[in-house]
């Protein structure tokens, strides 16, 4: 009997459809990912689960007694609190149930209260047992934590392996994870994928991070369009999967279009086949319009241009003997690098080792304790902030990307900032909206977009994949891939570190960094251990390795992503490019007339005034509003038949 079935759901919100007439059920002992891009409603099914929010319509329906717990994508809160008691909360319906027996126990009198008394007892022993207290010791002991330590004193690795107690502690039919391994390092996503394997119940979880996707799903659930598709086995399989139900699915819609064609000429005959015309063959045809008016749209694919820049000198960067520390700590001790045009390096290390605090060394931002650096000649850089400074969050996105205006230069040319933003996966009205309004995933695109439109042939990026969905995440690696200048990478992500980089920095223990060639995987196979700078009340769980006999042989393969080639460009026809150069002065001079239209019926004496006198001004808004529209969703076709001529 399945843990969890939903039936025909459907939820909007406001004009947005977000699931309809979807069904979803999830079976004893599973290890399911939902995947999909960001708002196709993920976070949103985990809260119909868990009764955050309730669909429109269509039913949700559980097992009997069926134990939920969720471990939340937040860092968990109460900074005074212990941890003891932190994870005692994933008990507070048991402990509760229990105190209130037993106040209730000393005073029953009634026939009323000795049912109440029963029933409490049943739920109790449901909830599992009258010692709720030796339950958080041993959820505890388990994970190694420190109980009696405040929240306040633990790091971010520490605080998740508390929330996955407090979580775990009722020990649930089914678990929901939502994005559990953000901003975590590569230690505790490891110790995270161990424990989430070991689990004896069924889980839901949502990740970008293919690596642990690959590692821990049993099954695949795509919301794709509103629908919930379920693809069975690992990602592996479903990247195969997928590729050819798109295939099969374009060639249905192919032959349908040509009958659905066909059968639009044959109605559009002379008068005498009108006259003698097959009525059921008329009814078949207006049964084929409404099916082709219903059909999905296959959504856009992300599409991202970085701008190119002149060389830089043959030298980037070179560090000379850097000695760094803080507060005692050793973060580099004589550490070395020539770093050469071209060099695609990753940076990876556990929290607290200084990844940072090296590339601002690099930069030339911070001076090194001891030691120099020299930066080369000829050198433009790009940085992406992890801690997104540079963005005006009451601005709108297009604002932010073009700095105030409504085109940006990119390889030479101009784009209109909405066309540009649509390879982002910006609609026209998303790209409209203020920074603040904007979920994780959408504000790192705008940073992504904000620093493709700039010149460089140096690019810094810190942490660039937390929050993106894969399909962006894939996009944004294949032009990494082609990208000519030199590239920094640091990143959590071990399948994106493998796919960009060519050479690795590793901080290792005692405080080494060494370089290796190749990515995370390539390092990772020597059997080195990452250095652990960050607080450690206590000693972490071991993490078996990945050969573990423990872990089945069918689950330890993980298919390596293939980059693909991208065709050459071709230029537009000359008609076509003279209409495209010609639409940034129609499109401003049409926002400019608009501006004026607008602040003509915006005065406050406007709606008083005649109406033979506001009609006129009524009407060329909304003309000029409609011209507007055609003008950009003729730029946006334009340029997108650039893109794939």
């Amino acid at each position: 009997m399945s843990l969890v079935r939903c039936d025909n759901l459907s939820i909007h919100f406001g004009d947005r459809s977000i699931l309809t007439d979807a069904d979803f059920s999830i079976e004893p002992n599973e290890r399911v990912c939902l995947i999909g891009r960001n708002g196709a409603g993920k976070s949103t099914l985990l809260k119909i689960i868990t009764g955050e929010v309730v669909p429109d319509s269509g039913a949700v329906h559980f097992q009997d007694n069926l134990r939920v717990s969720v471990l939340e994508q937040a860092l968990p809160d109460g900074e005074a609190m212990r941890v003891w008691d932190v994870v005692a909360q994933g008990l507070s319906a048991q402990i509760d149930l229990v105190a209130a027996y037993s106040e209730l126990s000393t005073r029953a009198e009634s026939a009323e209260d000795l049912e109440a008394l029963e029933d409490m007892q049943s739920q109790i022993d449901t909830l599992g047992g009258w010692q709720p207290e030796l339950q958080v010791e041993a959820i505890i002991t388990q994970l190694a934590l420190p109980g009696d330590a405040l929240l306040s004193e633990l790091s971010g690795g520490w605080r998740r392996r508390v929330a996955l107690a407090k979580a775990l502690v009722s020990k649930p039919d089914l678990l929901l994870l939502d994005e559990p391994t953000n901003h975590l390092d590569i230690a505790t996503i490891q110790w995270l994928e161990h424990e989430v394997r070991g689990y004896q119940g069924s889980v839901i979880f949502i990740t970008h991070d293919r690596a642990f996707l690959q590692k821990l799903a049993t099954r695949i659930v795509e919301i794709d369009r509103g629908r919930i598709i379920s693809w069975p086995g690992d990602y592996a399989n479903y990247l195969q999967l997928k590729e050819q139900a798109l295939e099969e699915e374009e060639t249905r819609n192919a032959l349908f279009d040509k009958r659905l064609a066909q059968e639009e000429a044959w109605i559009r005959q002379g008068i005498k086949a009108r006259r003698t015309r097959n009525e059921g063959r008329v009814r078949a045809l207006k049964a084929m319009r409404d099916e082709r008016s219903k059909r999905l749209a296959k959504q856009g694919k992300a599409q991202i241009q970085i701008a190119s820049s002149e060389e830089s000198g043959r030298k980037v960067i070179e560090a000379r003997a850097i000695t760094h520390g803080y507060d005692g700590k050793p973060l580099l001790n004589n550490f070395k690098l020539k770093i050469m045009r071209g060099d695609r390096i990753g940076i990876i290390g556990n929290n607290g080792v200084g990844k940072t605090t090296l590339l601002r060394i690099l930069l030339g931002q911070l001076s090194p304790d001891v030691g120099s650096v020299k930066i080369g000649t000829n050198l433009t850089i790009g940085y992406f902030d992890q801690v997104r400074q540079g963005l005006e969050w009451d601005k709108s996105v297009a604002f932010n990307v073009a700095n105030g205006k409504d085109h940006i230069t990119i390889n030479g040319g101009d784009r209109h900032v909405i066309g540009y933003l649509k390879g982002f996966l910006f609609t026209p009205e998303r790209a409209r909206t203020a920074i603040k309004h904007l979920s994780g995933g959408e504000v790192n695109r705008v940073l992504l977009a904000k620093l493709f439109t700039q010149t460089n042939n140096l690019m810094v990026l810190d942490e660039p994949t937390n929050d993106l969905d894969i399909e962006m995440l894939e996009v944004l690696e294949e032009k990494l891939v082609e990208y000519n200048g030199t590239l920094i990478v640091v990143s959590h992500d071990r399948d994106f570190v493998d796919n960009v980089v060519t050479s690795t920095l590793v901080f290792e223990e005692n405080s080494q960094l060494i370089e290796y060639q190749g990515g995370y995987s390539d390092w990772a196979s020597r059997g080195r251990q990452l250095a652990i700078l960050e607080q450690r009340p206590g000693d972490a769980p071991v993490v078996p390795s990945e050969d573990s006999a423990a872990i089945p042989p069918q689950e330890q393969a993980a298919q390596e992503p293939k980059t693909q080639a991208t065709p050459r460009k071709k230029k537009l026809s000359y008609k076509f490019q003279r209409e495209l150069d010609a639409l940034p002065d129609t499109i401003a001079d049409l926002e400019a007339k608009l501006e004026s239209l607008n602040e003509q019926s915006a005065a406050p004496d406007f709606y008083s005034r005649d109406f033979a006198v506001t009609e006129p001004v009524l009407k060329e808004l909304a003309v000029t509003q409609e011209a507007l529209d055609r003008a950009t969703e003729r730029w946006i076709e334009l340029e997108e038949m650039q893109e794939q001529a």
